[in-house]
């Protein structure tokens, strides 16, 4: 395999990283793993979506390695699997900033109509 190939995989595989933080529900239980472990009724309560939509989701980011799991009993406590992951979202935060509105506005990409609270 050559070097072009190589980037071409790299750049794939950073593709389907992306699509994890891709998706607003994802997303929203990532920003709130940044602050720590939380039982998956915590996530279920913050983020007013049902507990089957959020363990599918924490199923997504597991198998990704984004997150882990401990279990205590009948509940799942999930947080983040490397600190990465949060440089991560506070880089996307600096980037949010200094893009202004132009993420917002951007024509290409319209947020998914599910609202969160």
């Amino acid at each position: 395999m050559g070097a072009t190939d190589d980037r071409s995989n790299d750049v794939a595989v950073a593709a389907k990283l992306f699509c994890g933080f891709g998706d607003r529900t994802r997303l929203s239980i990532l920003r709130l793993l940044a602050d720590g472990e939380r039982r998956v009724t915590d996530i279920v309560e913050a983020l007013g979506a049902s507990q089957a939509n959020i363990s599918g989701h924490l199923k997504c980011l597991r198998d990704c390695g984004l997150v882990v799991d401990r279990r205590s009993g009948r509940e799942a406590f999930y947080r983040i699997a490397h600190s990465e992951v949060v440089d991560v979202l506070r880089s996307a935060e600096r980037l949010l900033a200094v893009t202004d509105t132009g993420i917002e506005l951007c024509p290409n990409y319209e947020p998914d109509a599910q609202a969160l609270s």
